[in-house]
């Protein structure tokens, strides 16, 4: 019954998609944490307005990341009734 179960799920995929979604949010994480101290940057901060959205981007990412995996921190501003 396990292993006729298991043949039938199609766990290469499943996996995959794990991994895809955790190197994404690690590298996000590293991208939040500006190993290369301002030097390694898509958009540069100083320019008004659109400085920070690679940094913003790379938040969402994050949070989309961790909501996948069960932590969604998206709760914590929910209003409760």
């Amino acid at each position: 019954m396990a292993l006729q179960l298991a043949d039938s799920l199609d766990f290469t995929e499943f996996h995959m998609k794990n991994i895809v979604v955790l190197i994404t949010g690690i590298l996000s994480l590293m991208y939040l944490f500006n190993f290369g101290s301002g030097f390694l940057e898509l958009i540069p901060d100083n320019i008004p307005f659109v400085g920070n959205m690679d940094e913003a981007t790379a938040m969402v990412l994050l949070l989309n990341c961790l909501r996948y995996f069960g932590i969604n921190l998206f709760d914590i501003f929910e209003r409760k009734s």
